[in-house]
């Protein structure tokens, strides 16, 4: 059975303390047994989606590493095996990238290409990491981590500065709505801890227009502010990486006034003891939910009363975003997968026609008139493109009307239209029910990503 290891030293891992480190492992292992932070505790605490991103070479995985290795998240196994690896490449330290990037590509080449997700724990709060790669030509990776996280982590070499790939980033960050980011200025040791250097890049990254950001300087090789203050930059007297990362506000982001509820299974038993049980199951897109309430059924525009709000063990006071639960309605009515129940005060865009931020992503280019389907929610409709609006230059960032396709990782405008109602709101305002995927009619390939600008 494998455990969590035992830190021993802020600073990285040199081949000759490897020995002696494994003989911590063991000895953590038997003075404290085998828990990896799975108690009951640790999974009520709050959960924190983040996405690292960057450009090149910026250190992503290696502040990842760090984070999982200063946490005591790494099992004896992966320890040894990094040290192993990190041994045969002539290292003088361990690599802690190597615990992210997985695949033989990455670790071949060191850089990071599929999206890497890891999780771990702390007393305060439950994390899941994206590790997203940094060349353009994986966009659509970048898209696909960022899109359900609630922090961006960016980070920039403290040598370079800001450079092209932290302002595309910084834009995917932006137009996904990410509502915090960091900006970790790495490598610091490289600069020789200079907290001139460091004010220069911190201005540079204020003009990027990234929410509710927080720079802070780091070295992820030596772990210097991430998980413990570094003694050599005595002049940042701001909070560490995983001190902002468990005390980051999270709870206010959610919607708790625009009513959104998805209908993603009809639960009917068919058992003697629940003869007439018919309950609505899905997850909470948006308000706060309690029996009583009045609700529209859309697109049909039927409305009803909520009887009561259920999980598997227990009715509940109330469910807010993202509580999965099952809501039965009082009115006997015809409530199928993919409908929404919503607000009637306060309803969504019933909409036959789409204004979306697209990001392509298929090797065959997107054209106009093309046949695809679109699935919001648990709803699934086909669709045609009947213009593209613009492309994005990933160079300039900015905006390149009429183009006559999207290739493989563009982002462009795209205007939809429906062949059957959709229940939207703007990305914007909700980024559960204002997103979609795209898909090849004929594949069932998804093929791209989409946001909700205008809806009609």
């Amino acid at each position: 059975m494998t455990a969590p290891h035992r830190r021993s030293g802020g600073s990285a891992v040199s081949p000759s303390r490897m020995e002696r480190q494994s003989d911590d492992v063991r000895l953590w292992i038997r003075s404290n047994g085998a828990s990896v932070a799975t108690s009951e505790a640790a999974q009520s605490t709050e959960l924190l989606r983040l996405v690292t991103c960057g450009s090149v070479d910026d250190g992503k995985s290696t502040l990842i590493g760090r984070l999982l290795y200063d946490t005591k998240q790494i099992f004896v196994d992966q320890l040894e095996h990094i040290e192993d690896v990190s041994r045969r490449r002539g290292h003088e330290y361990v690599d802690l990238a190597l615990l992210t990037d997985g695949l033989r590509a990455e670790r071949e080449q060191g850089i990071t290409i599929d999206v890497a997700y890891r999780s771990f724990v702390t007393p305060k709060r439950r994390f899941q990491l994206a590790d997203a790669p940094g060349h353009v030509q994986y966009t659509r990776n970048m898209v696909t981590g960022a899109s359900t996280a609630e922090l961006g982590i960016v980070l920039v070499d403290a040598r370079q500065g800001v450079v092209e790939q932290t302002r595309r980033h910084a834009y995917i960050l932006s137009i996904l709505r990410v509502p915090h980011a960091v900006a970790a200025v790495n490598k610091m040791d490289l600069v020789g801890w200079s907290e001139e250097r460091f004010e220069e890049v911190a201005a540079e990254l204020a003009g990027l227009g990234l929410p509710d950001l927080r720079v802070i300087p780091i070295s992820a090789l030596h772990g210097d502010n991430v998980v413990e203050r570094s003694g050599r930059m005595p002049w940042y007297d701001g909070p560490l990486v995983l001190e902002h990362l468990e005390t980051v506000e999270i709870a206010s982001d959610r919607d708790l006034d625009s009513r959104r509820f998805p209908v993603q299974w009809v639960v009917r038993p068919m058992a003697d003891e629940h003869h007439d049980y018919r309950g609505y199951a899905g997850q909470v897109a948006g308000g706060v939910w309690s029996a009583g309430d009045e609700v529209v059924v859309l697109p049909a525009g039927v409305r009803a009363r909520v009887e009561a709000v259920e999980t598997l063990d227990r009715p509940l006071e109330a469910a807010i975003p993202p509580m999965s639960v099952t809501i039965r309605l009082a009115n006997d009515i015809d409530v199928s997968r993919g409908d929404m129940l919503a607000d009637p005060a306060d309803p969504p865009v019933v909409a036959r026609e789409l204004e979306a931020r697209i990001c392509w992503m298929s090797e065959r280019p997107l054209e106009p008139r093309a046949r695809l389907v679109v699935k919001q929610t648990s709803r699934s409709v086909r669709a045609i493109a009947d213009e593209l609006v613009s492309r994005v230059d990933v160079h300039t960032i900015e905006d390149v009307p009429a183009p006559d396709r999207l290739e493989l990782n563009d982002i462009g405008a795209v205007r939809l239209r429906l062949s059957e109602p959709l229940c939207v709101d703007p990305y914007g305002e909700n980024r559960a029910t204002g997103a979609f995927v795209l898909i090849d009619e004929a594949s069932n390939e998804t093929v791209g990503a989409g946001m909700v600008l205008l809806a009609t």
